[in-house]
């Protein structure tokens, strides 16, 4: 059907989706990792806060025996440094998780147009549409799988833990404390390794549906192509632009060549010699109608041409314009000069001669 959304998304347009903000990407794949690396950091950062409480505990019979503003001023101080250094690991860590879960899920992207206020945002529509359509219902039944996997995974790491503490009456305080972190600990991971199983098929279905958002239709495909890459017609418009203001710039050169070779209709190419600029130059050449366009502008001016066949076809093929002739030419183009430059010096250097060195292979 036609404009129908059947094509894979280009480079061109999952960049412009990247800059919008439009990735396919989940929070919960940062949360639950953040949430895993903190149930194994925890007893480290519980163990350090604790010793600082301790060495702040041991200062306090001095304080109240000795109660100066400045020296409690100093061990709150103490205390907070010692609370703060105690939850910086725990802190980057979970700073550092947050970060590499979003670049691994499409880069880290500041999406400046979604600050742009838009008056189709105030739309309710759309809003109306997602409650009802395929997004709500996979949403809902997001949740309530996360409800029945964290309720079974609660009632397998506290079964064990239930029978312990209807004894706790038996048990020594530390031993008890010992078994409720162990619990807990256990039930954060748990719940944190079932979290991120579901964040990660939650991260397909929404990779899946942003790619779909963004497929393009055939005509889009080629519009975009011509946006990118040019549109045909324009750019033989610009070639044939181009090649217009070149043949021009020929034509304004053809005044100052030294000698036009010929051949004798079909190809015509001027050439230019200045001594402190190294050999000498090709500065116009063409054939058919463009060569005789070099033969009247050079009649006009008085520019000596000279009919040498083999050797205009061979420097038309070879030497682009504004390039110094090869070596191999030297030779060949040296008679030629000098020939016009002896017929320079009778005064009879205009029009159309016969060359020199057709003349020496005659001979």
């Amino acid at each position: 059907m036609a404009g129908e959304k059947t094509e894979q998304p280009t480079p061109q347009k999952l960049k412009k989706a990247k800059r919008e903000g439009q990735i396919g990407r989940t929070q919960d794949i940062g949360a639950w990792f953040g949430m895993l690396a903190a149930s194994i950091l925890l007893p480290r950062t519980m163990e350090s806060a604790m010793k600082h409480a301790e060495e702040i505990m041991v200062q306090l019979p001095d304080v109240i025996a000795d109660p100066e503003t400045s020296q409690a001023l100093a061990i709150l101080k103490e205390a907070m440094m010692g609370a703060a250094w105690a939850v910086l690991p725990l802190a980057m860590t979970m700073m550092a998780v947050g970060v590499a879960a979003a670049g691994a899920q499409g880069g880290i992207r500041v999406a400046t147009k979604l600050f742009i206020p838009k008056f189709s945002r105030l739309n309710p529509l759309p809003g109306i549409k997602r409650m009802f359509g395929p997004q709500a219902l996979w949403e809902g039944t997001k949740a309530l799988i996360k409800t029945l996997v964290l309720a079974g995974v609660l009632y397998i790491t506290t079964k064990d833990v239930v029978p312990v503490l209807m004894t706790a009456g038996q048990l020594p305080l530390t031993s008890l404390l010992g078994v409720v972190t162990d619990a807990i600990l256990g039930l954060i991971r748990a719940a944190s390794v079932a979290g991120i199983v579901m964040a990660a098929a939650d991260y397909f279905v929404v990779r899946r549906r942003t790619n779909k958002q963004l497929r393009m239709t055939k005509e889009e495909v080629k519009q975009e192509y011509k946006n990118t890459e040019g549109d045909p017609l324009i750019k033989a418009q610009i070639r044939a632009r181009q090649m217009a203001m070149a043949r021009n710039r020929q034509m304004a050169d053809v005044p100052t060549a030294d000698v036009v070779l010929v051949n004798p209709t079909h190809v015509a190419v001027a050439l230019r010699y200045e001594p402190q600029k190294g050999a000498p130059r090709v500065v116009a050449k063409g054939q058919g109608p463009l060569a005789l366009k070099i033969r009247e502008l050079a009649a006009e001016h008085r520019v000596p041409m000279v009919e040498d066949v083999p050797l205009a076809r061979a420097l038309y093929g070879s030497t682009e314009v504004g390039a110094e002739i090869s070596a191999e030419f030297y030779g060949s183009v040296a008679k030629v000069l000098a020939f016009v430059m002896s017929l320079k010096s009778k005064g009879s250097a205009a029009g159309l001669h016969r060359s020199p060195n057709s003349a020496t292979a005659a001979a």
